[in-house]
């Protein structure tokens, strides 16, 4: 082999080791590019995790902070969760004192001292004998208690019933009612300005009316139940004691005296009455007599006399 051939093996070889190497470095090179590819991918995924993560953080912060309250501290409750009781109390009592009137007046002291009121009174006289007072009493919660207490002890205890309602829920209801009411007429009075025909503006109106009083009735029944829950009532009756019946002793001459008088009198005024009863019989009877007696002596006189021409 001469020494032009050995320089052109050498010279394919090289370009052969060049084309491979090239080769293996572009190769290399796609590898590369793929795996930063896929880290950018992933760092960007990481990074938008991180950016929600900070967001719903910051959210929650601004949250706390209006409610009051600093990041990582517990949350407030729930403002449906947190709504005080609402009940609705009521009683009735039965009392006997010794005297209807003053006790009328002390229930009513009592009553104004506890903050309440008397929302109706009736006195009455019962069997021309005795007394009795019918008061309906409004007190506040808070002394609704001791206020019963005070009653009862007025006198005789008859009889006590009390009730509880709770009306929460009611209170609740009419509350967002009466919220998603008001929305409604701020909507219907922004739709009237906007309004341009006659004939909407006119179905709106009877719309608008309509949406009103039902809010009114549903403030109507939320100051019904502020003040039922406000003010508890009592219903109170005071009776005086019957009178006791005297008692009877043996009979004494007096009395046996005044009982035949009484007898005796009672026996003329039955004879008087029954001869008054009989008196018109008796008069027509003795008329009767008369003229039967007149008849028959005017008979006798005719038999007497001698007959004519003798």
């Amino acid at each position: 082999m001469t020494r032009t051939d050995v320089r052109a093996v050498g010279r394919t070889r090289t370009a052969l080791a060049a084309g491979l190497l090239t080769a293996v470095l572009a190769l290399s090179g796609c590898g590369a590019a793929g795996d930063s590819d896929d880290a950018s991918s992933s760092d960007e995924r990481a990074l938008s995790a991180a950016g929600q993560n900070k967001a719903g953080a910051g959210e929650a912060a601004s949250d706390a902070k209006q409610d009051g309250a600093e990041p990582g501290s517990p949350k407030k409750p729930d403002p449906v969760t947190a709504t005080a009781t609402h009940v609705i109390r009521t009683a009735s009592l039965s009392v006997e004192v010794r005297s209807a009137s003053r006790a009328a007046a002390t229930a009513r002291t009592v009553a104004q001292n506890a903050g309440g009121l008397v929302a109706s009174e009736t006195t009455e006289q019962v069997d021309d004998t005795h007394d009795s007072s019918h008061l309906v009493l409004r007190v506040p919660q808070g002394r609704y208690d001791s206020v019963l207490r005070e009653l009862s002890g007025a006198g005789k205890l008859l009889s006590r019933t009390s009730t509880a309602k709770d009306v929460t829920d009611q209170v609740v209801d009419v509350e967002s009612r009466i919220a998603t009411q008001r929305s409604s007429v701020a909507r219907v009075r922004k739709l009237m300005d906007r309004a341009d025909k006659l004939a909407d503006v006119v179905t709106l109106e009877g719309e608008l009316s309509s949406r009103q009083a039902s809010l009114e009735s549903l403030l109507a029944q939320q100051a019904s139940l502020e003040d039922r829950t406000a003010l508890a009532t009592i219903t109170l009756d005071l009776m005086e004691p019957e009178a006791a019946p005297e008692e009877e002793g043996d009979p004494g001459f007096l009395d046996a005296l005044s009982g035949g008088w009484h007898a005796f009198l009672t026996m003329l005024r039955w004879l008087a009455v029954a001869v008054g009863a009989a008196a018109p019989f008796l008069a027509a009877a003795a008329l009767l007599l008369v003229l039967w007696r007149m008849l028959s002596r005017r008979r006798g006189t005719k038999a007497g006399q001698p007959p004519a021409g003798e």
